[in-house]
């Protein structure tokens, strides 16, 4: 299981995924206030003064356990494409998310900028590719080798 490269890059995109509960994703100016987002709150000077809509951290702990869930189905690797699939979802609809709510109707706020967390969904996407391609691999040598016997 740990020897194959598909969960190293599983593992990276659960890492990647998890990230964003952590890290600010974006930042708005507000009347000389800065404003941060994270996954859970929007901060001001530290000092929580609101909430993220429940559906981005929903998504993200979502993105973040199914890759680990993956992992351990090992010997149906079938399903893991199939769970790879929902991921790439999951992280697609984290990225509908972060734009809804950077271009969405707080347009009242003067500036505002991604943070490098936001783009983490990007990178996880890239790696979970990576690990669909070593898992569809192999598949076809087991395939192979059950058609020589």
């Amino acid at each position: 299981m740990l020897q194959r490269i598909q969960t190293l890059h599983l593992l990276v995109v659960s890492a990647l995924s998890g990230v964003m509960f952590f890290l600010p994703l974006m930042w708005f100016a507000n009347e000389g206030d800065q404003v941060y987002m994270t996954a859970l709150k929007l901060l001001v000077a530290d000092v929580a003064i609101g909430s993220t809509p429940i559906y981005l951290p929903i998504l993200i702990g979502a993105a973040t356990l199914l890759p680990l869930v993956t992992l351990f189905l090992f010997k149906r690797r079938m399903l893991q494409i199939r769970l790879c699939a929902v991921e790439a979802v999951l992280l697609v609809g984290i990225l509908a998310m972060e734009a809804m709510l950077y271009f969405g109707p707080q347009n009242s706020l003067d500036a505002g900028a991604l943070q490098p967390a936001s783009f983490a969904p990007v990178a996880a996407l890239l790696f979970l590719w990576l690990a669909a391609r070593a898992i569809f691999r192999d598949e076809l040598l087991v395939r192979s080798l059950d058609r020589i016997r």
